[in-house]
């Protein structure tokens, strides 16, 4: 049986999570991630923010945040798209701040679709109160380059920029 889209974004995640696939800012911001519901196009995951990704403050750092709300809000564009995507428009809109660990609700929904552009919105919320961290929204676009392509492109802008 042949694994479908929903199953396969639920793998990815996970990976990620494990450090089993990515790089290892993917690791450290995915640990712990917990997967709560998946179905064709939303994604709800449970989230203890841990010390490792505090900024100078003692608050989840935003580019930690931001990392995470895009590879949710990816998987979740994977679970209704069926295939790999690139974001080509991506916002955050911060209205607090999450301390050490703190539960959060992370939930992805695929809002709207026009041919190769999908987009999806992103809510991370403390658990306990609803209150919203943080609203992402993007737009993802098909890409006919693999994965890997991506990776190699990825490390030669790296390697052109850090010398």
């Amino acid at each position: 049986m042949e694994e479908g889209c929903v199953q396969k974004s639920v793998r990815w995640l996970q990976g990620l999570t494990l450090g089993m696939i990515g790089q290892e800012l993917e690791a450290l911001t995915h640990a712990g991630l917990q997967i709560v519901e998946v179905r064709e196009g939303f994604i709800r995951c449970n989230f203890i923010v841990p010390s490792h990704l505090l900024d100078e403050d003692g608050n989840w750092h935003d580019g930690a945040m931001a990392t995470l709300i895009d590879s949710i809000g990816g998987a979740a564009t994977h679970s209704f798209a069926g295939h790999v995507k690139t974001s080509v428009d991506f916002n955050i809109s911060f209205y607090s701040t999450a301390k050490i660990q703190e539960e959060l609700e992370i939930e992805a929904k695929v809002v709207g679709n026009r041919g190769k552009l999908t987009s999806v919105q992103i809510e991370v919320r403390r658990r306990d109160n609803g209150e919203v961290i943080a609203l992402g929204k993007e737009w993802m676009g098909t890409t006919n380059i693999s994965a890997s392509q991506m990776m190699n492109f990825r490390d030669s802008i790296k390697e052109r920029l850090i010398g």
